[in-house]
């Protein structure tokens, strides 16, 4: 047997000698057995076609899922639900608006009360608007990853402590604080409130009823102007507790300020989170039941409650990294679970904010970016230059009516009126008497007093200037040695229980046109914000934007033809009310333009954007009054017109579904 075998195989390599190996025929094929070689290519084949599906499958995915989402919304419907939500997050838009005007209508009364200079009332008025920009940025930043609902209540919270703790603040520092942490929460309530509740809007209504929203901001003005009018000229609405605790009228309308953010925190307890923001973060069950309340609230109010939700399954995105960042934070003590939970969000939050510059959102979001800052420069920086003016042009009438005393002389006379306006030179005033008067805008130069006496006196811009003062006694009067008297000359002269800290003379300080001017402004919006909703899914937000700064821009103009109160006042008006709609259309394309996983972000950072472009245009225009008004008219004008043709190049997003 072997014999035969061994001639066999050398049969066998007699017949195959001269092939080369990769010739050779594996013997496994005659019984149907592949190659290993073709095992391990077939396996490769396989893994790249798993591959190839699971890739195709997370983009069909990603693309349904705003298709299914807006399907969804279409079906739930816009009725009681979205009208509830809509008052809610009004009111804290209302609260935003109030905080942009607290400051300003409390600030003639406060500056009194804490003494304030030139430079401090300047700081106060520019750290409310870093506060709101420090808000916007770190709000819009967390309500990406901590859900719309929850970061708004956090910030109205914030603001509601800060807001009640500044009015019963004494010194400066300490209110200048508070100031700022009320900013730095409703700096919060703009980004985060057009983002949640555009989540909830289909997109045939988005635009309108986004428009509806801002006209909450409008009341605020009002609400404001309103409010300040009636309560800060009031003095003796307020109480003091000795001469270290003052509570005057104007800590009562700070006080009253903060009303409508606690409405607005006491309505938001009862709403739901963003069901977009819970698919996003793989919240699929609590999503399903918000949309569900809500299609089940909408129809029952419309008379169908019989109408059943019929959606049982939706697309979600994947969420592996935060799921993985939770199991991982469950470890450790309790302060390294603190720790990573907390510095996993501050990296998150900035990971999402660097993706802003992405190459598919770098171009539209540099150019939104400068529509929000010129649009803003101009609007905060006209706002504020428009009561600065009015102020100027009554400081000039009241300037060319001052009376002018010289070398009058004054015996044995009692002065029980008031004095006001006056500069007296030269005179003599003996044996005289100022007993419970006002001294408004007076100077005396180079006068004497001799065996004067003063007693209960108020003055207001009153000073002493190289007077020569004998034998003279002040009781119970704000003329202080220190800072009414300059270069004077005083012999036996007595200061008896004088007044400590700063008093107001309110008839003087708060003037009603001021307010008067302030309403007006507020209330000019509401023709823009009309237009705007009406229009605005009609013919589209470019065109509201572009059409309205253009508009703003050829108001500015008219603002060389100001020279009396009431054309300032007129004016104002005129361009509050064109540049309304720009804003509106702004906030609407700036929530279409991202997509959910960015859009508070994103909305954050532009918001930002906004409040420092209103810091230097109120501090550039402030420096101008009274100098020349060719500055803030062309800077405006300029700025407007960049944004408004700028505008033209983003793109409509009327028809687009919320990605």
């Amino acid at each position: 047997y072997y014999t035969g075998m061994r001639e066999e195989e050398d049969a066998a390599s007699d017949v195959t000698e001269g092939h080369d190996d990769d010739d050779q025929m594996y013997e496994g094929e005659y019984q149907g057995i592949p190659h290993p070689d073709e095992i391990k290519e077939a396996r490769r084949a396989a893994r790249r076609e798993a591959r190839m599906k699971a890739r195709m499958a997370a983009e069909v995915e990603e693309e349904t899922l705003p298709d299914q989402y807006e399907s969804i919304m279409e079906d739930c419907g816009h009725g009681r639900f979205q009208w509830t939500l809509f008052t809610v997050l009004g009111l804290a838009l209302m609260a935003d608006g109030v905080e942009c005007f607290v400051v300003s209508f409390a600030l003639p009364s406060a500056e009194k009360d804490m003494c304030l200079s030139n430079a401090d009332k300047g700081m106060l008025g520019l750290l409310v608007y870093v506060g709101m920009m420090i808000g916007a940025v770190l709000w819009g930043g967390l309500a990406d990853k901590l859900g719309r609902r929850q970061c708004l209540l956090y910030a109205l919270a914030i603001n509601c402590i800060f807001s009640f703790l500044s009015c019963f603040a004494q010194s400066y520092g300490f209110f200048i604080f508070f100031r700022l942490g009320s900013g730095i929460g409703i700096g919060g309530s703009i980004p985060v409130v057009y983002t949640y509740y555009a989540e909830f809007l289909q997109m045939d209504k988005r635009g309108e009823h986004l428009s509806w929203l801002c006209l909450f901001w409008m009341l605020g003005g009002l609400y404001a102007s309103f409010t300040a009018w009636g309560i800060i000229p009031h003095y003796g609405w307020g109480f003091s507790m000795g001469t270290e605790f003052q509570f005057h009228s104007w800590r009562v309308f700070v006080l009253v300020c903060f009303l409508p953010s606690v409405a607005a925190l006491a309505g938001l307890v009862f709403m739901p989170e963003s069901p977009r923001f819970l698919l996003e973060t793989a919240r699929h069950d609590e999503a399903w039941m918000i949309l569900k309340q809500v299609h089940d609230t909408n129809w029952r109010a419309k008379g169908e409650p019989e109408r059943v939700f019929q959606v049982s399954q939706i697309k979600m995105p994947q969420a592996q990294d935060d799921e993985f960042i939770e199991i991982q934070s469950e470890t450790g003590t309790a302060f390294q679970r603190f720790m990573v939970r907390h510095m996993t969000l501050v990296k998150q939050v900035m990971k999402n904010l660097m993706s802003l510059a992405a190459p598919d959102l770098r171009l539209h979001g540099l150019f939104i970016a400068i529509v929000w800052f010129t649009m803003a420069f101009s609007y905060y920086g006209l706002g504020a230059w428009f009561p600065d003016q009015i102020k100027y042009l009554q400081f000039e009438e009241y300037e060319s009516n001052v009376k002018i005393f010289h070398r009058e002389k004054v015996e044995r006379f009692h002065f029980n009126f008031t004095l006001q306006n006056q500069v007296h030179k030269e005179g003599e005033y003996i044996h005289d008497r100022f007993i419970d008067i006002e001294i408004r805008n007076v100077k005396f130069e180079e006068s004497l007093f001799e065996n004067c006496y003063f007693e209960d006196v108020r003055s207001t811009d009153t000073f002493f200037e190289n007077c020569t003062l004998k034998n003279t006694v002040f009781y119970n009067t704000d003329l202080w040695e220190d800072s009414k008297f300059i270069n004077c000359k005083l012999e036996n002269t007595t200061f008896l229980h004088p007044k400590k800290g700063c008093h107001l003379n309110f008839q003087e300080q708060n003037d009603i046109l001021i307010y008067l001017v302030s309403f007006l402004g507020s209330l000019s919006v509401l023709p823009g914000n009309i237009i705007a909703g009406l229009l605005m899914d009609k013919i589209g937000r470019l065109k509201i934007i572009g059409g309205s700064m253009l508009g703003s821009a050829g108001c500015t103009f008219f603002l060389l033809l100001c020279f009396s109160q009431w054309a300032v006042v007129f004016f104002q008006c005129l361009f509050f009310a064109a540049s309304a709609a720009a804003w509106n259309g702004i906030e609407v394309i700036t929530v279409e333009l991202y997509p959910a996983s960015k859009r508070a972000t994103a909305f954050g950072v532009l918001n930002g954007t906004c409040k420092l472009a209103a810091i230097i245009s109120t501090f550039t225009f402030g420096k101008v009054i009274g100098i020349t008004k060719i500055i803030p008219i062309i800077l405006s004008f300029s700025a407007l017109v960049c944004g408004g043709l700028l505008a033209f190049k983003l793109p409509e997003t009327r028809e687009v579904i919320l990605q």
